[in-house]
């Protein structure tokens, strides 16, 4: 059987208690970490979370100097730690096990009713990455989208409004379907990509003992995409902010 989502219906939108669930969790581990790295803090004598931490702000300043001028696009740091660190974990999250529960006839959370498809019995799947919930990478691609915007019009409003007609004029239709397939391209590939691996984690336990050293190996690729999206989001976040704020006037 599959696993359902556990969804509660109010109002008669659709809300993903797992996903929701998963995103506090993430949240909570990111903050934690956060504080860890920071708790003790020596010149002399730092521990291995500190240099880890001072690793990955280091990590992060490198892609915003591949993406973009570092001098100007420095502010943005904070952000891409966030984001760098937010994602991985939240990638992560849902490799190691997963949490089901089994309901015959009717299934409630806190008194609210599970949607059950219509199925006299069904099981719901409580513990997944939030990132292979495509609503939860699209609020971060459209957050991200937005931001930079905000950021082109307030810092660099003549080059941000000129590019919508760059080459010429008429590029104005291509230029905004660009405009509206970036949040598209950028939410949808992190979904993608992290969906994908849980679909393929869910099959090879289905083949039971047999499927152990496939899991084990599927697992460490897991990782490595898991990395790399993370990455290619922060990446790609730094590129589009660079091109809208950033970018020379005379480019």
């Amino acid at each position: 059987m599959d696993h359902l989502a556990p969804i509660v219906i109010l109002g008669g939108v659709k809300f993903d208690l797992a996903a929701i669930i998963m995103v506090i969790v993430t949240s909570i581990v990111a903050f934690v970490l956060a504080r860890l790295s920071v708790r003790n803090l020596s010149v002399d004598n730092p521990g291995k979370l500190q240099n880890f931490m001072e690793w990955v702000v280091e990590f992060v300043s490198n892609i915003i100097g591949m993406a973009t001028d570092f001098k100007r696009g420095r502010v943005y740091l904070s952000l891409g730690l966030t984001l760098i660190i937010y994602i991985f974990i939240g990638n992560m999250l849902g490799l190691p096990f997963n949490f089901i529960t089994e309901a015959h006839g009717h299934a409630t959370f806190l008194g609210m009713d599970l949607f059950m498809n219509g199925e006299e019995e069904a099981h719901f799947a409580w513990w997944k990455s939030p990132t292979a919930d495509a609503a939860m990478t699209m609020g971060l691609a459209l957050t991200v989208i937005v931001i930079s915007h905000i950021q082109g019009f307030r810092h660099n409003r003549k080059h941000y409004l000129k590019h919508y007609f760059e080459p010429w004029p008429f590029f104005f239709p291509i230029n905004l379907i660009e405009t509206v397939a970036k949040p598209l391209t950028l939410g949808l590939r992190l979904f993608g990509n992290i969906y994908a691996g849980e679909v393929m984690i869910g099959v090879i336990l289905g083949m039971g003992w047999v499927g152990i050293p496939a899991l084990l190996v599927w697992q460490g690729f897991s990782i490595f995409v898991g990395a790399i999206q993370a990455f290619v989001f922060t990446m790609l976040t730094m590129v589009y902010i660079g091109q809208a704020s950033i970018h020379e006037e005379d480019h």
